[in-house]
């Protein structure tokens, strides 16, 4: 079973009072905030410890690290009704990541001493939860697979298609996002120039069309193909 992709429903207050005993749900409402958050600031950093978690109540954020030689690894989008930040808490770590606001976005912010207690009085949340938790395994294996297996070209096909489906497109049909070329080639684990080389040769055989760094998929059929997807 697929998790949720609305978590912003299970903290709402008129679904939480059938769930929670009356001093859990007044907590709630006196400590969980929405924060919004401009373009390239950062809901939380690596090496923080996880004070919260937080929900997307719109815009698109991203989660990624820094690895060997200070680059860059983006690890995945993150777009309205996305949990976050739970990992490192229930591990009782440090963030491995930082998350970073791609477009303007509002955040719910839950302290994270209520979550955990919401996770032990909320079976349907505490459900959610573990399905959250297998399927982003899961995701997790298909991405080894994904850079493992794949040739560039075929990752860049999936990648975009990937991008589409989550993201979504704008009234033009270019997808909801604007990554640089070099954002583009860390997704799909190859060097900045064979990506900016793949998007042209995309661009060639009328796969796709570019406006700047905005990206338009015009033969899915022909991508899916070449993606094997």
């Amino acid at each position: 079973m697929k998790p949720s992709d609305d978590f912003i429903s299970f903290f709402d207050e008129s679904s939480l009072e059938h769930r929670i005993p009356e001093c859990l749900l007044k907590r709630v409402k006196e400590h969980k905030v929405s924060i919004k958050y401009n373009k390239g600031e950062h809901l939380f950093d690596e090496k923080e410890s996880p004070e919260a978690v937080y929900i997307i109540k719109s815009g698109t954020a991203k989660l990624s690290k820094v690895g060997a030689y200070k680059k860059e690894q983006i690890l995945r989008f993150i777009t309205e009704g996305d949990l976050i930040g739970y990992r490192s808490l229930l591990c009782g770590e440090s963030f491995r990541a930082k998350a970073e606001a791609l477009t303007e976005v509002e955040a719910l912010k839950i302290p994270s001493d209520l979550f955990v207690e919401l996770l032990q009085e909320d079976k349907s949340l505490a459900f959610e939860m573990l399905k959250k938790i297998a399927y982003e395994l899961g995701e997790s294996c298909d991405t080894i697979t994904f850079l493992a297996q794949k040739t560039v070209r075929e990752r860049l096909a999936e990648m975009l298609l990937t991008l589409e489906q989550k993201l979504g497109t704008d009234p033009e049909g270019f997808i909801k996002i604007t990554l640089t070329r070099e954002e583009i080639a860390n997704l799909i684990g190859t060097a900045t120039e064979s990506a900016i080389r793949l998007i042209s040769e995309f661009k060639s055989d009328k796969i796709i069309e570019t406006e700047g760094r905005n990206i338009k998929i015009i033969d899915r059929e022909k991508l899916m193909k070449l993606g094997h997807v």
